[in-house]
């Protein structure tokens, strides 16, 4: 299965782990990747400490641990490539609307993927 495919067909809990360039690490819950045509992953981020770190750290890893018994998932291993704030795709894009929407900026935040490893073992 493809990876796109992946994410569009599972249910499961992610997590955006960062680090800032110090080695100060951060993780958070995300919502699951959008994958770009061009073959970047996209996430929407407010402007907190994960998208603070990948200011001076472009490297992060989203960890996805499927909805179900076990340990199953995907681990993704990413480094930024660029960023829009409160662009019109950002807003296409968005699976979910809050009320607050509005109060606060919102960044889609270019990835590209560099290792995909399974959530638990050395993969290959």
């Amino acid at each position: 299965m493809e990876l796109k495919d992946y994410f569009e067909s599972t249910k499961g809990v992610g997590v955006l782990a960062t680090a800032d360039s110090d080695g100060k690490v951060d993780a958070a819950i995300y919502a699951r990747p959008h994958f770009m045509e061009d073959g970047t992953l996209a996430v929407i981020m407010r402007d907190r400490l994960s998208h603070h770190n990948l200011q001076s750290n472009p490297h992060a890893t989203f960890l996805f641990m499927e909805e179900g018994p076990g340990y199953k998932g995907k681990r993704l291993f990413m480094t930024k490539v660029r960023e829009e704030k409160d662009t019109e795709l950002l807003y296409s894009l968005r699976r979910r609307e809050y009320s607050n929407d509005k109060e606060e900026a919102k960044f889609l935040v270019f990835f590209k993927l560099e290792n995909e490893l399974p959530l638990v073992g050395a993969g290959k």
